[in-house]
C-alpha cells in the first residue's frame, strides 16, 4: 500500500474510533436526560394522581419501599396514588442519574406535603434510590426504596 493511501487509511481509522468514543458518552448522557425526564413524569403523575401515566411507567413487577419499611407492589402502588390526590406537592433536589446499559438508577431528595384523609397535611424528607429499566417505548421503574435524612 502506497504511503498516502495508508495514512488516509489509518486517519479514517483514528476518526472512526475517535467518533465511536465520543459518541459512547454522548449516548450515556442521551439515556441520562431520558431517565431523569421519566423521573420528572413520575413525579407530576404522583402528584396529579394521573393512574393512567403512573401505570405506563411501572414494571408490572414493581416493588415500592417506603422510609418506614412498608412495601408495595404494582397494584398497592396504584391503588394508593390513583385518583386518590395523595400529594399536594412534591420536590426532588440534589438528584444524580447514573445509567448501565439497560438499567439506571437514580438517587434524590423527596421533599413533599401529603394529603392525610383526615383534611390535615403532614410532610416527608426523605432520601430516595430508584431503580429503571429500559424497555423500547421507554423507561419504567422497576424498584424504589426511601429512607430517612436527618432533620435539618
Amino acid at each position: 500500500m502506497p504511503l498516502h493511501a495508508l495514512t488516509r487509511h489509518t486517519a479514517g481509522v483514528i476518526m472512526t474510533a475517535a467518533l465511536i468514543a465520543g459518541s459512547a458518552p454522548s449516548q450515556a448522557a442521551t439515556n441520562a436526560e431520558a431517565v431523569a425526564q421519566t423521573v420528572e413524569r413520575l413525579r407530576v403523575a404522583m402528584v396529579s394522581s394521573d393512574g393512567a401515566t403512573l401505570k405506563s411507567l411501572i414494571e408490572n413487577d414493581l416493588t415500592y419501599g417506603h422510609s418506614s419499611g412498608k412495601l408495595e407492589d404494582h397494584a398497592a402502588f396504584l391503588k394508593a396514588l390513583d385518583g386518590t390526590n395523595s400529594f399536594q406537592s412534591i420536590a426532588l433536589t440534589n438528584q444524580t442519574v447514573q445509567v448501565n446499559g439497560d438499567n439506571a438508577w437514580v438517587r434524590h431528595v423527596f421533599d413533599s406535603v401529603n394529603n392525610l384523609p383526615d383534611g390535615k397535611t403532614s410532610t416527608a424528607h426523605i432520601g430516595v434510590l430508584q431503580v429503571w429499566k429500559k424497555h423500547p417505548d421507554g423507561w419504567r421503574l422497576f424498584a424504589r426504596q426511601a429512607y430517612l435524612l436527618p432533620k435539618e
